[in-house]
């Protein structure tokens, strides 16, 4: 009893003790480091509106630092304008703006630097080289900030939400446009990206490599140059996220590579060049998707194995699936293909033949781009029908022998 009663006491002295130290013009503070020199672990800096052009700001107390109305913080496309390396900082409130850049350092808007626990919440991000960077943080939460820059191309420019190396991260309700990538994943681990939205960047939506383990739920990632890309990673869920109007002639809605022992469920895949891309991932479980009004739903390169395609949703695609070989080492079952043109006699909502999802001209267009002028002409549709009958050119196993006669309702 004595004990709690202690621990209670010190709690409250604690609180007691915490101060508020107030940054503006009228204030006890004119700027920001001022403020953080003075400032011990637990107090709270208060920023006023204002633009605050003081270089690069460095917290390495655990602290709250708040802005009211969005005070600016400027860094003269000169410097990296906060770099965190103290465990439970707290950053809301602010606009970043002009953010250093450079071709060899990875100048940033803000950085987490070996740091955990930390909070960067409801911040807006303007013409910044990369916005968000963390290295070698654990258990951070970045969330309700908007991120906008001018990138016009890869090489010049950085990415909006960028983890490296770190663990247990939380990235969610961010609005990220203009940048290379919208948010960079490499080395991370345990993390979750939800309910953003990532649009209109130079490359990606989503970029991630060597991370395992971690999960995409209820995001949108639309209009980007190349779309999503997965790489190099196992054990990755994907549940509920939109994949939209990624066109060009190297985008998709999302590139699988060298993926792993992972569940793709629930996501929309609508007006892409390439719905979904797959090249060398196996055990890949691609279930209660909706695929619509894209150029190739579905590409899956004979260098994937023991993949399960079920329960998914095909419709007005131009080409349902293509591949690039004959040996077919995958699954598909019970989908719903808007082009299946058989019947269905003992009325069990399954067709009684299977369905070919590769067309020939699929196959043909692959090798020969400029074959797709013939695409919707009478002989082609001929020569389509025909190698659904009697197989040739197209994979003999790649069917799905229980397709749905009506789709499915998510």
């Amino acid at each position: 009893m004595k004990l709690l009663t202690g621990i209670l006491f010190f709690c409250f002295l604690s609180s007691v003790s915490a101060r508020t130290l107030r940054v503006g013009t009228t204030q006890q503070f004119r700027s920001v480091k001022q403020a953080l020199q003075q400032a011990v672990d637990g107090d709270t800096v208060m920023v006023f509106a204002g633009v605050y052009k003081e270089g690069q700001i460095s917290i390495n107390k655990k602290l709250v630092l708040f802005g009211i109305n969005f005070p600016v913080l400027d860094g003269e496309r000169k410097y990296e304008i906060i770099t965190i390396n103290a465990d439970g900082v707290v950053v809301e409130g602010f606009m970043f703006r002009n953010a250093g850049r450079s071709s060899y350092n990875d100048i940033a808007a803000l950085r987490i630097a070996e740091s955990r626990r930390v909070i960067i919440r409801n911040n807006q991000f303007q013409n910044s080289y990369f916005g968000i960077y963390s290295q070698h943080a654990t258990a951070c939460i970045i969330t309700g900030n908007k991120l906008s820059s001018d990138a016009k191309d890869e090489i010049s420019s950085g990415n909006g939400i960028h983890c490296w190396k770190s663990d247990s991260m939380q990235i969610s309700n961010n609005y990220v446009t203009g940048h290379r990538d919208g948010i960079y994943f490499e080395f991370v681990t345990n993390s979750t990206i939800k309910q953003n939205n990532s649009t209109k960047n130079v490359r990606y939506g989503l970029h991630f490599m060597f991370s395992n383990t971690n999960s995409y739920i209820s995001n949108r990632f639309t209009d980007n140059g190349a779309g999503v890309a997965v790489m190099y990673s196992k054990g990755i869920k994907m549940y509920h996220n939109t994949f939209a109007d990624n066109w060009g002639t190297a985008a998709y809605g999302i590139l699988m590579k060298d993926i792993t022992d992972s569940h793709v469920e629930g996501n929309m895949f609508k007006r892409n060049t390439v719905g979904v891309m797959m090249e060398g991932s196996n055990r890949i479980d691609l279930i209660k998707n909706s695929f619509e009004n894209n150029g190739w739903a579905l590409k899956i390169q004979a260098s994937c194995m023991e993949n399960n395609i079920m329960h998914n949703n095909f419709r007005t695609n131009s080409f349902d699936v293509a591949t690039n070989g004959e040996l077919m080492l995958n699954k598909f079952f019970k989908n719903y293909w808007d082009k299946y043109e058989g019947y269905d006699l003992n009325r069990n909502g399954i067709g009684d033949v299977p369905y070919r999802p590769v067309s020939m001209f699929s196959m043909i267009s692959e090798q020969n781009n400029s074959s797709m002028m013939l695409y919707r002409s009478f002989i082609v549709g001929l020569l389509d029908k025909a190698e659904k009958m009697l197989p040739v050119i197209t994979p003999v196993e790649l069917k799905d022998d229980e397709p749905l006669m009506k789709p499915i309702k998510f």
